[in-house]
């Protein structure tokens, strides 16, 4: 197995240095999908091109702000303080490290689930006559 093998199988954390502090951005475990989930629902669909960070933080800034604390594992108040180039530099390196994983692992587990649904409840709809 060669270390890029290994990359695949445990992602490396991406460290980055903000505000005084270094960060190792790492994928978002199970535990903490919930809660992220659930930031992120108001503006998901935004997220599949590479996003606008300023249309977003103008347009969902609270929900943004709380995703990124689950994220970085920071607590809100840190996130809140950061200078803005600082806080888009942590949101593209989120992405970065989470999209891979969002667009790989879940998508097509969601749409693959979706598919079965939709097949399933297509049998129990009556046809009109």
């Amino acid at each position: 197995m060669s270390a890029s093998d290994l990359d695949v199988l445990v992602p490396q954390p991406q460290v980055v240095d903000l505000a005084g502090q270094r960060l190792a951005i790492s994928p978002l475990v199970l535990g903490e999908l919930p809660a992220m989930l659930k930031a992120v629902q108001p503006f998901a669909q935004r997220l599949a091109d590479e996003p606008d960070w300023l249309a977003l933080l103008s347009d969902h800034g609270d929900a943004l702000l709380s995703g990124l604390a689950i994220a970085s594992r920071q607590p809100r108040e840190w996130v809140d303080a950061l200078a803005l180039d600082d806080a888009i530099t942590l949101a593209a390196t989120v992405f970065e490290v989470n999209a891979d994983f969002f667009v790989r692992r879940i998508a097509p587990k969601v749409g693959d689930l979706a598919q079965r649904l939709n097949g399933r409840l297509a049998g129990l709809t009556p046809s009109p006559a």
